[in-house]
């Protein structure tokens, strides 16, 4: 929670442009550092020189990734458009990160079985989601139950990053836990309706105006619910939101420990793991770009060198020794 009154009021109008969560936390903690960096001087008093200045400090001082230095500069032409309303230069002059993206990590398939294997029984279909799915954690935590296509075998992504929809494909393996997840679901919200002050699961705001009994439906609650009610913190009603994203993390952790995998497993390693096999199994990289939701080809073209391995048709000298 921001201290100052000005981060407060950031906080707020953010809310009311209906900023995601996680957007309105990084966009203060960088505009907090901007701050702080120039002794806690008011962005009404500085502009352009002062952020080409903070820009290059993450750099130089800090050695950011050029993805790092891109969310602080998003965080900042917020700040001087949406609340200074001076924006800033477009040709901004900054030292750029020119920080290599790092090699993904990626499982092997007998290491992804061992995981699964282990993984907690409370997460395990979560994590098999990532897996099978391929999607990135916050994809799969805030899947609503209606995002889940039975018939078509597929799972319909809202407002991924980037703002963009996709369907990706659903294991038929999968389904049978699925339908039982829904029947959990299901003796929640009816659980729920008992209570008056239940507010309904939340719904983003042209939503919530357009279908005004939605947020009591099955179709719209949230598939990987909470066991717990809480208070949405945008205006404080009642509701049950999804689970928290930390007990997946955990998970996965505690999970690849058990299994004895010695590689530094993530939620996002699932993802990398499952474009890599996709390729393995002879997927077509656009497949694969479009079950990824990659607006570039470029950024789906790193797992071909995790094949590859450097080449993987080129045999070592050693081996000819």
């Amino acid at each position: 929670m921001p201290k100052s009154m000005f981060l407060n009021m950031i906080k707020d109008e953010m809310f009311k442009l209906r900023y995601a969560k996680r957007t309105i936390e990084a966009y203060l903690k960088w505009i907090s550092s901007y701050i702080h960096f120039h002794q806690k001087k008011h962005p009404n008093l500085m502009h352009d020189k002062e952020v080409e200045a903070f820009l290059s400090h993450l750099v130089l001082e800090l050695d950011v990734a050029a993805a790092t230095q891109k969310s602080a500069l998003n965080a900042l032409a917020f700040l001087y458009r949406d609340i200074i309303h001076q924006p800033l230069n477009l040709k901004l002059n900054f030292v750029k990160s020119t920080r290599q993206q790092k090699l993904p990590v990626v499982l092997t398939t007998d290491e992804m079985r061992r995981l699964l294997a282990v993984v907690n029984v409370q997460q395990k279909l979560a994590v098999c989601i990532l897996y099978a799915s391929g999607l990135r954690l916050m994809e799969c935590i805030r899947l609503r139950v209606q995002d889940i296509d039975f018939d078509f075998k597929s799972i319909r992504i809202w407002n991924g990053k980037g703002g963009k929809h996709r369907v990706v494909t659903l294991a038929d393996e999968l389904v049978p836990s699925l339908r039982q997840q829904i029947v959990v679901v299901k003796q929640y919200l009816d659980a729920d309706l008992s209570n008056p002050e239940y507010s309904g699961v939340y719904l983003p705001h042209r939503l919530r105006l357009k279908f005004k009994k939605a947020n009591r439906s099955l179709q719209w609650q949230y598939l990987f619910a909470s066991r717990q009610l809480s208070k949405d913190p945008e205006d404080q009603p009642l509701r049950r939101h999804h689970i928290d994203e930390s007990t997946v993390q955990k998970a996965i952790r505690f999970a690849a420990k058990k299994a004895h995998i010695d590689k530094h497993v993530t939620p996002h390693t699932l993802r990398h793991s499952f474009a890599t096999h996709l390729l393995q199994s002879g997927a077509d990289i656009r497949t694969v770009q479009d079950q990824l939701g990659h607006a570039d080809l470029r950024t789906t073209q790193i797992y071909t060198h995790i094949l590859q391995r450097g080449g993987n048709s080129v045999v070592s000298p050693l081996s000819r020794l």
